[in-house]
């Protein structure tokens, strides 16, 4: 059993994952690229780094990657306004929290819209330590976040909470499990076939059901 609670921010404890592909889509359309907007959303998950030759090509990644990295912040900025957390999210945290595990709220993201997400979820008041998209070298599905928030508290062992098949398949390179939530968008089918070691409908849904995951108690 573990004694860290390792919680994906994105998609996961707020609803941004449409606004991060609404905004990817749109800075590629700046560069004359377009793309289905529901590739982009399998990509969700994924660091700028990795997503931008994932969906436009190594040569649109060698001729325009940071420029559209830059792009989808101005875009993303523009829409961080209409991102809500999701039902229960704080809640969820707090009775983590309480059962004695340590919190780490992992995300890749740009520092100041982690900062605006941790203020949505009232995350600073009971998280132990978060990240930033400055605290790893390489980003999802690489493993170094979920290293990175362990190596933050002192903890033993650690199960990660996200909701992108990414999620799943970064803590899986370093032997720990995920628990998803379908917030982000993604099929059962999807998360579990990724490796996810349950899968539930929302944050309201995996609070009621603590008791029956690695979240009852920590070891």
């Amino acid at each position: 059993m573990p004694d860290t609670a390792i919680f994906d921010v994105d998609g996961t404890l707020v609803d941004s994952n449409y606004q991060h592909a609404l905004a990817w889509y749109r800075a590629f359309d700046r560069y004359g690229i377009t793309r289905p907007i529901w590739r982009i959303h399998r990509a969700i998950g994924m660091g700028g780094d990795v997503l931008v030759p994932e969906i436009g090509g190594r040569q649109v990644e060698e001729e325009h990657g940071d420029a559209l990295r830059d792009a989808w912040v101005e875009e993303f900025d523009e829409l961080i306004g209409e991102v809500k957390p999701f039902d229960g999210a704080h809640e969820l945290l707090a009775e983590v929290k309480r059962r004695g595990f340590k919190l780490v709220l992992a995300s890749s993201g740009k520092a100041k819209h982690v900062e605006a997400f941790l203020d949505l979820v009232d995350g600073r008041s009971l998280a132990d330590a978060w990240t930033t998209s400055d605290d790893a070298e390489k980003t999802k599905p690489e493993p170094d976040l979920v290293v990175t928030a362990l190596g933050r508290v002192e903890g033993a062992s650690g199960v990660m909470v996200g909701d992108s098949t990414w999620d799943v398949i970064a803590a899986g390179k370093v032997d720990v499990p995920t628990i998803a939530v379908r917030t982000g968008g993604f099929s059962v089918g999807e998360l579990m076939e990724a490796g996810a070691s349950r899968v539930f409908q929302s944050l309201v849904e995996f609070r009621s059901s603590l008791d029956g995951t690695a979240l009852a108690r920590p070891s």
